[in-house]
């Protein structure tokens, strides 16, 4: 059984390689896999491995300047769901592109998972969902807005073009774990929004604390790691992903005729030229090569 760790922790970090070098030789040395995202506002990841190997890690992170009070959510899967480990510096650990936006200075008013769906059915209240356009298409919250962004980068401009729909309402929001309603609800009450509100622990902890029968979740929660979805109680989905595209299938989308093993699905066969999808079958020959000699290839467990 693999210990799974999600965690986000907004502190200031003047040397990142400083932070880099050492968590990287830690991570090797207890067999932990995963991503771990260092920058100057702070250190954002998924990591998976041993228990022990886990808790070693977080006590690292923990005793790091700032990092005391870091909080990390658990889960469990019976396989790997990381092919490797890396620790990678970034301008930013979540990228909104908005060099202003500081949650250490603000944010919205935490709401625990009991307490969500009062929130959420009051009438005066808009729910956004601040993820991804493929994280939505496959779970979100009953009634929630969907802002239809590729990418978190694009979230201020649809806010800009949308806020007027805002008017005497106050907003909720949420996220996967947290981190993306850190930075949009300080933007937002920037903007001058007086009443914000975000879920606090994200979804994860929604659905590890609410009961299924009480829940206003609908659908599965995308994860970036090898189990692709969970649902309540973290229970692994069904999805896998298009190792193309990157976005989560269902099985029957598995068993549709645009659907190659590592090369296209529906969603993304019409969006790579013939020679991607050459280039695609053979990096999955050279997966299913090594995967025949129990090595991994390119980040894909074994």
């Amino acid at each position: 059984m693999y210990t799974i760790a999600a965690l986000y922790h907004f502190t200031r970090f003047p040397d990142r390689e400083a932070v880099q070098a050492p968590l990287k030789a830690l991570c090797a040395a207890e067999g932990i896999t995963g991503s771990l995202l260092v920058a100057h506002e702070g250190i954002n990841g998924t990591i998976a491995g041993s228990r022990a190997g886990i808790d070693k890690v977080l006590a690292h992170i923990r005793a790091l300047p700032g990092c005391r009070d870091l909080v990390h959510k658990e889960s469990f899967a019976e396989a790997q769901p990381f092919g490797r480990m890396k620790v990678r510096l970034k301008n930013e650990i979540v990228t909104m592109g908005q060099p202003d936006v500081d949650p250490r200075a603000s944010v919205g008013h935490y709401v625990e998972p009991a307490d969500w769906n009062d929130l959420i059915r009051s009438d005066d209240v808009a729910v956004i969902d601040t993820r991804n356009d493929y994280e939505v298409a496959i779970g979100t919250f009953e009634g929630a807005i969907d802002p239809e962004t590729a990418s978190f980068r694009e979230f201020p401009q649809w806010w800009e073009e949308n806020k007027e729909r805002f008017h005497n309402k106050r907003v909720a929001m949420f996220c996967t774990g947290g981190i993306r309603c850190e930075k949009s609800t300080n933007y937002l009450l920037q903007q001058g929004v007086e009443e914000v509100y975000h879920l606090k622990g994200g979804i994860l902890k929604y659905l590890e604390e609410v009961p299924q029968d009480d829940s206003t979740w609908e659908g599965e929660c995308f994860v970036f790691d090898g189990r692709v979805s969970v649902g309540h109680g973290l229970e692994e989905g069904p999805h896998k992903l298009c190792h193309a595209c990157r976005r989560p299938l269902l099985p029957e989308d598995r068993g549709r005729a645009e659907y190659q093993h590592g090369v296209s699905c529906h969603q993304c066969i019409d969006q790579t030229s013939e020679a991607d999808k050459a280039r695609f079958r053979e990096r999955q020959r050279q997966i299913e090569l090594a995967r025949q000699r129990g090595e991994s290839h390119l980040g894909h467990a074994v």
